[in-house]
Order: C-alpha cells, then sequence, then structure tokens
C-alpha cells in the first residue's frame, strides 16, 4: 500500500516518516517550496520538524496531481482547508485518512462531513490521538485511534501504519474520534490559561474534568460512543494536550492567561493553533444541539478578549448543579 501524505508541517511530516520506516516509498505533498527541497536534498524538514531524520524513501512534492499514484491518503492540513484541498486532489479510489482536528467554520461539520461532501466515492478514515509530532518521528511510543465506518479498510490502514512503536486500536466510530480531537482542542485552550494565570493545579484538574463532561455531552447528541469519548481520541488527547507547552493550543491559553490579546498571540504563529478557530464553530453547534458547554464559551470570551478574572469569576458564579445529570 503505497501511502501519500497531503500536507508538510510536522505532524505531516511525521506520519509520512511513520508510513516510510521500513523503506516503504512514501509521496509527501507540502505547500512550502523550500520543504519540498529540504526533505528531497537533506532528508529533513527544518521548518516544521528540525532535527529530524526523515527516512530516503520519502520523496516530497508540491504536485497535488501526483496523489492519484497513491494507494491511501492521510490528509494533515488544518481543517479551514480540507475541503479545498480534496476539491484540487486527485483521489480515485483511494481511501482518505483525516488528520486534522476541528469544525469547519460556517457549515459546523466535521472532517470527515466534509470529505464526505466533496469525494462522497471515498473510503473515510479519522486518525486521532495523544501526539505530539517530534515524538512520533523520534520513535517514540504512540497509541492512536484509527476510526473506519469500512471495518476492513481500517484494519488495512492501521496493519500498514502500525510500527513497535506507533500501535493504531481501530475502530468503527468516526464520529467520536473526530468530537474528542476537535473538543479536546479547545479545552487545551482553557488550560492554559488556567497556567498562566497562576490558578494552580487543583483548578486545572478540575477544568479537565468538567470539560471531559462537556465533551461527552456534546459527542453523545452528535452519534458518538462513550466508550470512545473516554479512550486515546478523547480523554487520552485531552490529558496530553491539558498538560504540556509542546501543545499549541495549551501554550496559546497561557498567553491568554497572562494577559496578551488573542490576535497577537495568533499573528505571531507559523503554525496554526486549531482550537482558536474551533472554539466558535463548537459554541454554535453546541447551541443548534442544545447542549451545556460553559468551559467552551469561556474560550470564546477570552479569543474575543474579555478579561481573565471576570470570564474565571463567572464560571465560579454558576448556580451549583449534580455532576452527573
Amino acid at each position: 500500500m503505497k501511502i501519500g501524505v497531503i500536507g508538510g508541517g510536522a505532524w505531516g511530516t511525521a506520519l509520512a516518516s511513520v508510513a516510510a520506516r521500513d523503506g516503504e516509498p512514501v509521496l509527501l505533498w507540502a505547500r512550502e517550496p523550500d520543504v519540498v527541497e529540504a526533505i528531497n536534498a537533506g532528508h529533513e524538514n527544518p521548518l516544521f520538524l528540525p532535527g529530524i531524520a526523515l527516512p530516503a524513501s520519502i520523496r516530497a512534492t508540491g504536485e497535488l496531481s501526483l496523489s492519484a499514484a497513491c494507494d491511501a491518503l492521510l490528509v494533515v492540513v488544518p481543517t479551514q482547508f480540507v475541503r479545498a484541498i480534496l476539491a484540487e486532489t486527485p483521489v480515485g479510489s483511494a481511501p482518505l485518512v483525516l488528520c486534522a482536528k476541528g469544525m469547519e467554520a460556517g457549515t459546523r461539520l466535521l472532517v470527515s462531513e466534509v470529505a464526505h461532501q466533496v469525494r462522497p466515492e471515498a473510503a473515510i478514515a479519522v486518525l486521532s490521538g495523544p501526539t505530539f509530532a517530534h515524538e512520533v518521528a523520534a520513535g517514540q511510543p504512540t497509541a492512536v485511534t484509527l476510526a473506519c465506518a469500512d471495518e476492513a479498510i481500517g484494519q488495512q490502514l492501521a496493519d500498514r501504519l502500525a510500527s513497535p512503536t506507533f500501535r493504531p486500536y481501530a475502530s468503527n466510530d468516526v464520529i467520536g474520534a473526530e468530537i474528542g480531537g476537535a473538543v479536546k482542542n479547545v479545552l487545551a485552550i482553557a488550560c492554559g490559561v488556567v497556567e498562566g494565570a497562576g490558578l494552580g493545579q487543583n483548578a486545572r484538574a478540575a477544568l479537565i474534568a468538567r470539560g471531559f463532561a462537556e465533551m461527552t455531552r456534546f459527542g453523545l447528541a452528535r452519534g458518538a460512543r462513550a466508550e470512545t469519548l473516554a479512550g486515546l481520541s478523547g480523554l487520552g488527547d485531552l490529558v496530553l494536550t491539558c498538560s504540556s507547552t509542546s501543545s499549541r493550543n495549551f501554550s496559546l491559553g497561557v498567553g491568554l492567561g497572562q494577559g496578551h490579546a488573542a490576535r497577537d498571540l495568533l499573528a505571531d504563529r507559523r503554525t496554526v493553533a486549531e482550537g482558536a478557530f474551533t472554539a466558535p464553530v463548537l459554541r454554535e453547534a453546541a447551541m443548534e444541539a442544545r447542549v451545556d458547554m460553559p468551559v467552551t464559551e469561556a474560550v470564546c470570551a477570552l479569543l474575543d478578549g474579555a478579561d481573565v478574572r471576570d470570564v474565571v469569576e463567572a464560571l465560579l458564579a454558576r448556580p451549583l448543579t449534580r455532576e452527573h445529570r
């Protein structure tokens, strides 16, 4: 199975490295010509994944048309660009493995729903879980969820990507795998705010637990299974991104907690903090589904420029209620 990877950022490059570990040929599409040149000439992506030696069997290209020669495509571009990229990419009969985490602005669709609209003929899978790109590329132990409604195709993809240090767990709950990845990015911003504002470890632990309750309520309302949300792509990813400055979303939250404006923090970034784009879309989707998501509401307020102290006071002043309802 020849793998193509659409997206030459840190995560796309790391996944290309996973797919090429046994010398298998992998085609990696990158938008930046200097990334293409560096990977082909020096087997490194110094712009997005510096210091990591890449397998020589990875070939980089700036031509999306070459993806037609691949047996499966990993789509690793930010959520808001997935629709346009898929419209341009020759897919043929290749399954699409979606690796972005978020919801499309305007439509409030999950990435799999966008892909199904644009490429209804393609089998759709979702790869999600607790992953930092530099650790995956360095061969450190990692486990992920690989969800596909067609379980036979999902197992083929899992077998192809598996290695002694990269362990995909198969699932057929595509919606659950996606919702975990989308919501945890928003919650990671909130946990970063706790860190940046110096609110303490008790507050962070409470926020993770209450945030997971939000994720579960929303996921169940959208048709996800509770066990998926409690697995690698939900709770596992939430714990990772809510506790490390290696998370772009957590780092954004730290800046917000320190009093910096969201527009300034986002303007100074080469890579995308998906949670900042997902938060307002998630709020709209939650309102539509009549799901209470106060932490998500708080993150939206902070991104819109609200004062941290005011937002925290408003959260703590909410009426007392039962933990499980």
